[in-house]
């Protein structure tokens, strides 16, 4: 990295932004994904990347779209290597965890040779908690805010373990969940969700720990009989996700499941939680822990009671 005082910072994904905003460095980015849309502001910086996959597809076209695009080694997004070059960054933070999510990180790598000054890059790759906070505590390492990082990741943690604590507290069975992150096909959830469900004092009846997620048959769903459904789908709103839920009910055996008859099914906004591996599945975890225990744990500034709100027959967070 060169020797600015405020390095010049560009992120390829709305973790990384999340995590760079977070740490207090956003004043230093200059640019951002096409995706990047929290914290609030950061639309107003130019966007590096763009998708080759049209906004409003339905998630069934999606999930084809992507599959070809990985069978054929296509990318499914592109990288403004002319913009890049005139933005000067000195630090590029992106990922090398999954091509569905973000441009490759062999692509990042090929623009990176022809940049002046061959600017560093951190590819972030966490496939659970700790691997969150490893990777927040080198981006403060590169940044050269080392101190106030450490302090801001023991916040976190310390969250985490106060979740913890409560949840082992609870007598009795832990709930059974199946928890998708998406729905048309259902895809199970991997990487650090499962470990979110375990702190939340639930039992995790699909998921995929410290893998990537991977694709189910509906009888995986049923079999499994979950008291609680919880569903996140990657980069929608859970609104958008709510109009697939109709794709779920019309599977057989739907209205014979635990969670269907006692209704415990709970749509949360996966673009801004569970789906991106930064600060925020800090609340993410804090949001599962009330959904399944409201009785135990709550939700940081929000009034007990106020968090479920009914939407149909479900309830979204």
């Amino acid at each position: 990295m060169s020797g600015r005082t405020s390095p010049r910072i560009v992120s390829l994904l709305p973790s990384a932004t999340e995590i760079i905003c977070d740490l207090g460095l956003g004043p230093n980015l200059v640019g951002i994904s096409h995706e990047c849309d929290y914290p609030a502001g950061v639309q107003n910086l130019v966007a590096v990347t763009s998708s080759v996959i049209p906004k409003d597809t339905p998630s069934c076209e999606i999930d084809r779209l992507v599959r070809e695009h990985l069978s054929t080694n296509s990318a499914l997004y592109q990288l403004d290597l002319d913009l890049l070059r005139r933005l000067l960054p000195d630090l590029i933070v992106t990922q090398a965890l999954c091509d569905v999510c973000a441009v490759s990180a062999e692509d990042v790598e090929a623009a990176v040779s022809s940049l002046p000054g061959r600017p560093a890059v951190i590819n972030l790759e966490p496939m659970c908690l700790e691997d969150l906070f490893t990777t927040m505590l080198e981006v403060g390492r590169v940044a050269g805010i080392e101190r106030s990082t450490v302090k801001r990741v023991a916040e976190l943690k310390g969250r985490i373990t106060v979740v913890e604590q409560r949840s082992a507290a609870i007598p009795g069975e832990r709930p059974r969940v199946a928890f998708l992150e998406w729905i048309d096909p259902p895809f199970n959830a991997g990487h650090w969700t499962p470990e979110l469900l375990e702190l939340a004092g639930g039992l995790d009846v699909l998921g995929n720990a410290g893998r990537p997620s991977i694709t189910l048959n509906w009888d995986d769903v049923t079999a499994s009989e979950p008291d609680v459904l919880c569903v996140a789908c990657c980069g929608f709103s859970a609104k958008r996700a709510l109009e697939d839920l109709p794709i779920l009910q019309r599977w057989p055996g739907w209205e014979n499941l635990p969670c269907v008859r006692h209704n415990r099914i709970y749509v949360f906004d996966g673009n801004a939680f569970f789906n991106r591996p930064g600060p925020r599945l800090v609340d993410s975890l804090e949001l599962l822990a009330y959904a399944l225990h409201p009785q135990v744990h709550t939700v940081p500034g929000v009034p007990p009671g106020s968090l479920l709100r009914p939407y149909g027959n479900y309830g979204h967070l």
